[in-house]
């Protein structure tokens, strides 16, 4: 089998273990080697590179974009491993942007969706089936307090349009805070709270949203060397004394402020990622999510935390990213982890939050069908019987650590954030300016990860801040083959820097 599977394609590889897919080596300076991996892919023998080019550019819409100067053509997935079109395997450090959770075509989560769709493909839920009610009662056991209540979509966009419908119906309140640099979809209600130019059409959209400045203590005014939770904190100074935090204060003022100026007496709702995602893997001051809830609360507002990307036990230390900052929200929004890479979202809030939809019919084709609402429980399974969350905690520990050591060795690597799987490294020009390092020459760094096997996701407002956010299912072998990686591409982009 193996023979067969790599005849026609010499020096794509060299064997690294017995019962491995070889690592290739695409450089002469010896890269890191590559951790061993026992999948054989199947050969690929679908479109021609080539033909897969022109279609995209005759019959896919042109703001569809994709990654690298020479796109990748991923024909199949193992766990935390993709291999293209040639079979070149690679370590996948991004989750398809942040969206496997347990990994790629998990057999656990592949058998139950394979039994489901050989059983019932589709009934809307003017029919009972119970797969939705089984997954209903699993997912929200797992929310704390009033938090019982599930409405599911198909993406998160469509889950934080609900819940903005849902906070302005409830509270009779329209005006919506959200924070600079935030992302919560591209849809046409939620641009409104997406806060980067890059996803505005400058069409009309987003009325009654205002942000307020994104507590950001790496690149924001205001920053210190304890704000944040995380093994890694800035390397800014502060004279902050124990328990206080300086930053977190001015950042609550800047709040204050935009709610005096910007927003109506009362409002309808604040909306925060725990950790930004998009926006660059940034973590406000401790204390500032809870004191923000507080405010909102004052002013009539419900608390919205959106976990699309931190939910699911990525951030190690608890399931839901909310939990770190010692907050309930009003409603939660879910997606991309939740279905392992299946197309579902979810919204669950509070029966009082649920009710005031009820006067008008509120209908989504294929939000919960059966095969989303079992795909949707395998994960769960998969989590708890894999042991993702802790998984989460020991290796993305290990890893921050292992790149702040990179953070002190390069001027380059501004900081170091994050918590459990869902790490931003943050480049830039120097440490004390801390001007963000110009696109092409991240990308120099981007592509050579890519050349050597680690895939890589890019975010933050200026582009500069590289996402490490991968199946919550990769070893501490694998992070230190991508810091590995990592740090030859640095010394790579010095040296032609030079």
């Amino acid at each position: 089998m193996r023979s067969s599977l790599t005849k026609g394609w010499p020096n794509l590889f060299k064997q690294q273990h017995p019962s491995a897919v070889s690592c290739r080596y695409l450089s002469s300076n010896d890269p890191p080697r590559m951790p061993p991996c026992d999948f054989i892919p199947e050969k690929y023998e679908s479109l021609p590179y080539e033909h897969v080019l022109d279609v995209r550019k005759k019959n896919l819409s042109p703001a569809l974009s994709t990654y690298y100067k020479k796109p990748l053509l991923l024909h199949q997935g193992h766990m935390q491993w993709v291999f293209d079109h040639e079979g070149r395997r690679y370590l996948d450090f991004f989750g398809g942007i942040v969206t496997v959770s347990v990994g790629h075509c998990h057999p656990k989560v592949t058998e139950a969706a394979t039994k489901q769709m050989s059983r019932l493909w589709h009934s809307t839920n003017i029919y009972l089936h119970s797969p939705i009610h089984e997954y209903a009662e699993k997912l929200t056991s797992l929310l704390p307090g009033k938090l019982k209540v599930l409405y599911l979509t198909n993406s998160g966009s469509e889950a934080n349009d609900m819940a903005l419908y849902m906070a302005r119906a409830y509270t009779g309140n329209y005006d919506v805070i959200s924070l600079r640099s935030g992302y919560h979809g591209a849809s046409p209600y939620t641009l409104g709270v997406t806060s980067h130019s890059s996803y505005k059409p400058g069409l009309a959209n987003g009325f009654g949203c205002h942000t307020t400045m994104c507590p950001d203590v790496f690149r924001g005014i205001w920053g210190g060397s304890h704000c944040r939770d995380s093994p890694i904190q800035t390397t800014r100074t502060c004279s902050c004394s124990p328990g206080s935090c300086d930053a977190k204060d001015k950042y609550i003022e800047q709040l204050k402020e935009t709610l005096d100026t910007a927003a109506a007496k009362k409002i309808a709702a604040f909306i925060a990622e725990p950790i930004m995602g998009v926006g660059g893997v940034v973590q406000y001051p401790k204390g500032f999510l809870k004191e923000t809830y507080e405010i909102i609360r004052q002013k009539g507002g419900i608390c919205i935390a959106d976990e699309v990307q931190t939910g699911f036990g990525r951030t190690g230390s608890h399931f839901w990213g909310f939990q770190t900052h010692d907050v309930t929200p009003d409603i939660v929004t879910m997606a991309k982890g939740i279905g392992n890479g299946f197309p579902m979202a979810a919204v669950v809030t509070t029966e009082e939050i649920a009710s005031s939809l009820a006067p008008a019919l509120t209908f989504n084709t294929f939000g919960g069908n059966p095969v989303a609402s079992t795909v949707g429980s395998a994960v769960l399974d998969a989590i708890r019987e894999d042991d993702l969350q802790n998984n989460c905690k020991a290796v993305g520990t290990h890893l921050l650590l292992e790149l702040a050591k990179l953070r002190d060795m390069y001027d380059i690597v501004g900081d170091v954030r994050g918590k459990g799987l869902m790490i931003g490294v943050e480049m830039v020009t120097d440490k004390e300016t801390r001007r963000p390092l110009p696109n092409g020459e991240l990308n120099i760094i981007w592509e050579y990860c890519k050349d050597n096997g680690v895939l890589l996701g890019k975010g933050g407002l200026y582009n500069n801040t590289f996402r490490l956010k991968p199946p919550m299912c990769v070893t501490k072998e694998d992070a230190d083959f991508a810091v590995a990686v990592f740090q030859a591409a640095i010394n790579k982009y010095l040296e032609t820097s030079t």
